[in-house]
């Protein structure tokens, strides 16, 4: 296929979970070229679904590794030749609890994937993404609404929630930096994944609320006709508003 008159994604993270989902739905379309991110590209996952779609094309990317990240985008501008999506979704929310007695290895760990990975993307990225023939490159950063400070609500996550806060300011950055780039911030809800049920379960709970399909839909609403005007520098919210203690009544969240 011709990047010519395909749209061109990266998503990070995309061995699993929402990233996998969000591959795999792009993958499917017409007129897609799709790379799927992720530390281990060769997962059973990524190469079933590239043996399902010739589009697909999985490539090694750790999150906050310099190195890596050039590599990837190096062979995006090899294969593809330009770059028009890119779904910042890798991310990790490892510790619960007090932060009295939260381990500062914790808060870097979080730190470096969740914030600087979301930078080290960005910059390895620009200039392949900034020239998308588009004339109107995207960037979706896959945040969540505990990373929300106007929207505070106490998860016992201050890890995971601060460094998404972190992110959330590095989106607003460059929307106001980059006149053409359409820069968003997207909470798609507590989703049933893996990291999604573990938190669940560390408050006792069966599984996370949102279903994993309903959270892809959600974030491709978004994507899909994104402009600078209706979506750039804002944070939306995904999420159908049951009641939850966590749950909130807009479909924007507070910065």
């Amino acid at each position: 296929m011709s990047s010519n008159n395909a749209t061109v994604y990266l998503i990070s993270g995309a061995s699993r979970g929402l990233g996998f989902g969000v591959a795999a739905s792009l993958a499917a379309r017409p007129n897609t070229i799709v790379f799927a991110g992720a530390r281990d590209p060769a997962t059973k996952a990524l190469t079933e679904l590239a043996a399902k779609y010739l589009n697909v094309h999985p490539v090694k990317l750790t999150a906050g590794d310099k190195a890596d990240n050039e590599a990837a985008i190096a062979e995006i501008k090899k294969t593809a030749g330009r770059l028009d999506v890119l779904v910042a979704n890798a991310g990790i929310s490892n510790y619960f609890g007090p932060l009295t007695t939260t381990p500062v290895s914790e808060m870097r760990d979080h730190w470096e994937v969740n914030t600087l990975g979301l930078v080290v993307i960005f910059q390895a990225a620009h200039e392949l993404l900034l020239a998308s023939p588009t004339g109107a490159p995207i960037l979706a950063y896959i945040s969540t609404a505990m990373g929300s400070i106007g929207n505070f609500y106490n998860g016992s996550a201050s890890p995971y929630g601060s460094s998404k806060a972190a992110a959330n300011f590095i989106v607003k950055v460059l929307d106001a930096e980059h006149p053409a780039l359409i820069a968003m911030a997207i909470h798609p809800g507590w989703v049933a994944t893996e990291m999604g049920n573990s938190g669940a379960a560390a408050l006792g709970m069966a599984a996370a609320p949102v279903s994993v399909d309903t959270a892809i839909a959600g974030i491709l609403v978004r994507i899909d006709g994104a402009t600078k005007e209706k979506s750039s520098g804002r944070f939306f919210n995904l999420v159908s508003h049951d009641g939850n203690p966590w749950d909130i009544a807009a479909d924007q969240l507070v910065w």
